[in-house]
Formats: structure tokens, C-alpha cells, sequence
């Protein structure tokens, strides 16, 4: 059965100017059943994890000050989000979901996380709306735990997951590869062990093409037994805060082809949303939604 995290505090409630990227956390889990693809029993509830597992990644100093809401107010901007108690809890809870799905991923094959994808956080600092790394916390807890020995990261949001790269830059057992928008954030980019830079306007059949060239080297070179994949949707040529040139037709493409290469190859996989940023609500979710659709109908 596909499992998947969600938790009612991914919908936390943010001053005006911040609310439209949250709505789609809530929408989505409702399509889903709405549309026959899920059902409650697809669905399961996060919660605050032992903190053990989030300073296996980030630093105490930067994760108390987190907690303890005393972050100061230059590392609050560069978050973008008024930093509060309910703010942190959803982090640490979206964590857990990745944790929690990635354990799901290893008995299913597949798990997902309706948010998470909060590539652009640091061991030490938080960046672009993301304050703890949901997929570098479930990638070392994997390996701690011994239930997996390479761990590879693909990250296809149209952003570069420059904290994930910053986090694993010297950790061997885990190789992360960005594919990201050339002119998109972050303009100073961290060094991923793999980065393909896509030029503004990029096509589906231009994105698949370097994408179908280049994940079966990767996995054959690299033999991970567990794969992170961030699913952003942001690549959409309607995106506001991205530079590419995909259709949700296109996008749903990507999501086949990374899908079905775990499931020919018996990897597990585990999925957190990512970005997606259309000005139509209705053209996120179709996007992301799809994502689930296609996981009921490879692996299940």
C-alpha cells in the first residue's frame, strides 16, 4: 500500500503575503481522495521525532535557537517566514514524515511526504522557506540505522538543493544530484556531486532528454539501495519563481521515468513534494497529484 505523510500543521498559518504556497498542502491530500487515487488508509500522521535524528544533520546550536525561537533577525530574513513555535514544530514534523515514509519505502518500494523537499537548509542556518533538511535527516538515519549503505538524492525541483549539498559535501555514502534552472535561486550555488544546469525556457523533450541520458550512468555508477527523489513542480513553464519551460504534461513525464527506473531496478524510493509556485492553485495540484497517481500505478 502507497503510504503517505500528512499532518495538519503543513498547512500552519502564515501572515498574508505568505499564504498561497501553503494552501496546496491542504488541497492535495483532498484531490487525492476526492479523485479515488487514495483513501485514509493511504495516509498516515507525523509527529515530533527524538531530536537525535535532526542533530545527526543540523548543528545543537543552530537547532536550539530554532526552538527556543531566539534565531537572530538576519537568519530570520533569510528563512522568510516569521519564525514561531508552530513554524518549528512543522518542520521537525515534516521531518519525521520523511523519516517514518522512508521506513514505509523500504517494506513498499515507495513512500511520500505531502511537503518536505527543504533542500535549501543547512547543517547550520535556514534559507528560502526551509528550516531543516526533511531528506538529509531520513538519508542519515538510514545509514545509522544500517538500512542502507549508498544513498542517492535526486533532486529535480527547479531550485538547486544547495543546503543538501553543503550537508553531505564530505559524506561518501551519500551522492546528491541537482538539476536546477541555470538563472534560478540560489544565484551562489553550493557544489552537488552532480549539477546540471538547464538554461531558461528549458522544454519537456530538452529536460527528459539530459534527464533519460543521465539517471541510468548515475544509478549504475553510484549502485544506491535507496533513492530520495524531490519532486518539485516548479519547472512548470507557468511557475512564478521558476525560469524553465515544462508542461504539467511534461512534468508528469519526468515523474514516470524516475518511478518506473526504482521500480525496474527493485530501489526503494521516497518522494517529498517540493516546490511549485503556478499562479493557478488548480495547475500545482494537478502537477503534484500526479506524482501519486503515477505511484499507485507503477507500483501498486
Amino acid at each position: 500500500m502507497l503510504k503517505i505523510a500528512y499532518h495538519p500543521i503543513y498547512t500552519h498559518p502564515l501572515p498574508k503575503g505568505h499564504r498561497f504556497p501553503m494552501i496546496k498542502y491542504e488541497l492535495l491530500p483532498e484531490q487525492l481522495l476526492h479523485e479515488g487515487t487514495c483513501t485514509q488508509d493511504n495516509f498516515f500522521t507525523p509527529e515530533i521525532p527524538d531530536s537525535a535524528s535532526i542533530l545527526a544533520i543540523h548543528d545543537i546550536a543552530y537547532y536550539n535557537d530554532l526552538i527556543h525561537l531566539s534565531l537572530d533577525r538576519r537568519a530570520v530574513r533569510k528563512i522568510g517566514f516569521p519564525l514561531s513555535k508552530e513554524l518549528v514544530d512543522r518542520e521537525v514534523i515534516i521531518a519525521d514524515g520523511t523519516i517514518k515514509a522512508s521506513l514505509f519505502a523500504l517494506e513498499h518500494g515507495i513512500a511520500m511526504n505531502i511537503a518536505g523537499g527543504t533542500h535549501h537548509a543547512y547543517t547550520n542556518r535556514g534559507e528560502a522557506f526551509c528550516l531543516l533538511n526533511d531528506q538529509a535527516i531520513g538519508a542519515k538515519y538510514l545509514l545509522d540505522q544500517n538500512l542502507a549503505k549508498k544513498v542517492l538524492i535526486i533532486d529535480l525541483d527547479v531550485h538547486q538543493g544547495n543546503g543538501t549539498a553543503e550537508i553531505f559535501a564530505n559524506n561518501p555514502n551519500v551522492f546528491t544530484f541537482s538539476m536546477h534552472g541555470a538563472k534560478n535561486y540560489p544565484f551562489k550555488k553550493e557544489r552537488s556531486d552532480l549539477d546540471i544546469e538547464l538554461a531558461n525556457e528549458t522544454t519537456d523533450q530538452e529536460y527528459l532528454t539530459i534527464l533519460k541520458n543521465t539517471l541510468p550512468k548515475l544509478i549504475d555508477q553510484q549502485q544506491p539501495d535507496f533513492i530520495y527523489y524531490l519532486s518539485g513542480v516548479d519547472i512548470l513553464a507557468s511557475d512564478k519563481l521558476g525560469k524553465l519551460g515544462c508542461s504539467v504534461n511534461g512534468c508528469a513525464k519526468r515523474d514516470r521515468y524516475v518511478l518506473q527506473t526504482c521500480k525496474d531496478l527493485t530501489i526503494p524510493i521516497m518522494c517529498s513534494m517540493g516546490g511549485g509556485y503556478s499562479p493557478d492553485i488548480k495547475t500545482i495540484i494537478d502537477a503534484h497529484a500526479n506524482t501519486y497517481r503515477l505511484a499507485q500505478e507503477i507500483f501498486f
